[in-house]
């Protein structure tokens, strides 16, 4: 009985450690992606580029760090002008994760919101 305790006890081990490895990248490449887009929000809430630029920007980021996003997916609204408005950005995506008998979709949605100094 001492022995199957054991066994059953190393099994749960490298199965939670096994699903750490599988669910611990997601999180933490959205939580890099999130402070992407707030840099980003940050700096272009004070410049002239448009949102399209913007955009674009973003997907480059999310390419960069492999995350499954489409330019539509990216929302850049800006209201008023450069320095007097505010800027917000929204990216709405989900990461398809195979665990062994139970597939999972997890949906991210990072966002930031930036108003200007006036």
């Amino acid at each position: 009985m001492g022995s199957f305790k054991a066994i059953l006890g190393f099994f749960v081990i490298f199965a939670a450690i096994y699903c750490g490895w599988l669910l611990i990248p997601p999180y933490f490449a959205d939580y890099q992606f999130q402070d992407a887009i707030k840099g980003e929000a940050l700096h272009s809430t004070y410049s002239t580029r448009s949102e399209d630029d913007i955009r674009d920007t973003i997907f480059k980021i999310a390419t960069d760090m492999e995350i499954p996003v489409s330019k539509d997916q990216i929302k850049v609204h800006r209201v008023g002008t450069s320095g007097n408005g505010s800027l917000n950005i929204e990216v709405d995506y989900t990461v398809h994760v195979n665990l062994p008998g139970y597939p999972l979709d997890l949906h991210f949605t990072p966002s930031s919101d930036n108003r200007g100094i006036y």
